[in-house]
């Protein structure tokens, strides 16, 4: 098992101790004034953590407090280490970015476009172009996700049982054919839309390897970057942290979506899955940072990672300009996609103390991590309140983390 521990002083790595110091103070008032349960910061530079913290309980009914082997779920942060697998097979030539998926999810060949009218009587047309799995990479697909409430289509996937789950007993491969009988919000490459698209790459996952989604990350993945406490669900309810969702006055209520994690899914979601540790999810964010290799463990090459985490939006265009508006957990403005995270390509006009090229990601309930390969920093937030727009936190973690870099 993965041990997470303090590597370097500070002053070893280029940070200042005492303005490092600041990611604490500011974080405990989130758990002080109730907005927050509970929390772990991890902060690393050049390969070694320099800072790792936590403040809070667990649960904030048995008061169990936050501990370094505590577990979360990801959500989200579940999407990165699906394209990661997926990256994976594209350099073993069992994939290529260009593949339509309906060469491995077949039910993709005949798809539709959302024209007008209502969810229940909608227009539609043939789709244009093919859905491809770069498309799935970076949520130009056209599909969308139920909870989203934002269009018809949207609605059209909670009539049928999908809004943050699937019907009870529907398996990925089910899911999947579901999701191609409906309209998608346009045409494949045309605009970008936060979806199941990374679910569906999970499913192409498992067709091109000829295993379940579970197995390929335990056995290409997990097992190799010794992340013993990552998998779908979790027995071990002691250590693991309670879901909370925010009420309409500001405090915090047990979300009944928790248990969830608890017991093993019919639907293995590559788009939000997995539950996971600090040191565990640690690993992987150094295994990005290092280039695809962590402690003589090489999951991807180091030009992949350079192709996956540079802007392949369509012009160079960033997020507020290609993206639909919609439910949002960072600042759209200055921020690409990459192929499995956004990537900044212009830290002025986003308005966060970061630098070009850093890519990061987070989850429904209120992680995060981001990587900057300018100054060889990562950082990674666990918390577990949703949703995640509702704070600040990601460009607050990035601005905190980044002050205190001096060197």
């Amino acid at each position: 098992m993965a041990e997470l521990k303090i590597e370097a002083d500070p002053e070893e790595v280029g940070f200042d101790a005492v303005r490092l110091a600041r990611i604490d103070a500011h974080f405990r008032r989130y758990v002080e004034d109730g907005r927050l349960p509970g929390w772990t910061i991890v902060v690393s530079r050049r390969g070694r953590v320099a800072h790792l913290s936590h403040h809070g309980v667990l649960d904030l009914e048995d008061r169990r407090p936050v501990t370094t082997d505590a577990l979360w779920r990801l959500y989200s942060m579940t999407k990165p280490i699906t394209s990661v697998a997926a990256m994976m097979l594209v350099e073993r030539g069992a994939l290529e970015l260009m593949d339509p998926v309906a060469r491995f999810i077949p039910s993709f060949a005949d798809l539709r476009v959302y024209t007008g009218g209502p969810a229940s009587n909608p227009g539609t047309r043939p789709a244009v172009e093919p859905m491809r799995l770069w498309h799935l990479l970076t949520h130009t697909s056209g599909l969308t996700y139920g909870f989203l409430h934002a269009h018809p289509v949207d609605e059209m996937y909670r009539a049928r049982g999908y809004e943050f789950d699937v019907p009870s007993g529907t398996d990925l491969a089910t899911a999947c054919d579901v999701w191609a009988e409906l309209p998608l919000l346009f045409d494949p490459g045309a605009e970008y839309n936060y979806s199941v698209a990374t679910d569906v790459l999970g499913r192409v996952v498992e067709v091109a390897s000829g295993r379940p989604l579970d197995e390929f990350f335990a056995e290409e993945i997990l097992q190799p970057l010794d992340m013993a406490d990552t998998a779908f669900w979790t027995a071990d309810t002691e250590r693991l942290a309670t879901l909370y969702a925010i009420r309409p006055d500001g405090g915090l209520v047990r979300s009944p979506m928790g248990s969830a994690a608890t017991r093993p899914p019919s639907c293995l979601f590559g788009g939000g899955g997995l539950v996971s540790s600090a040191a565990d999810y640690q690993r992987f964010v150094q295994m990005l940072a290092r280039g695809g290799e962590l402690d003589g463990v090489r999951l991807l090459g180091p030009r992949t990672v350079a192709y996956m985490t540079r802007n392949h939006l369509p012009g160079g265009q960033d997020l507020k300009a290609f993206a639909r508006p919609m439910f949002a957990e960072s600042n759209f403005a200055g921020v690409g996609f990459g192929l499995g995270f956004s990537v900044v390509i212009d830290p002025a006009a986003g308005k966060i103390l970061t630098n070009a090229g850093e890519y990061a990601w987070g989850g429904f309930a209120s992680t995060a991590f981001f990587v900057d390969p300018v100054e060889d920093v990562t950082a990674v937030l666990l918390t577990q309140v949703m949703p995640s727009s509702a704070y600040a936190l990601r460009s607050q973690l990035r601005t905190l983390v980044n002050q205190a870099v001096v060197d």
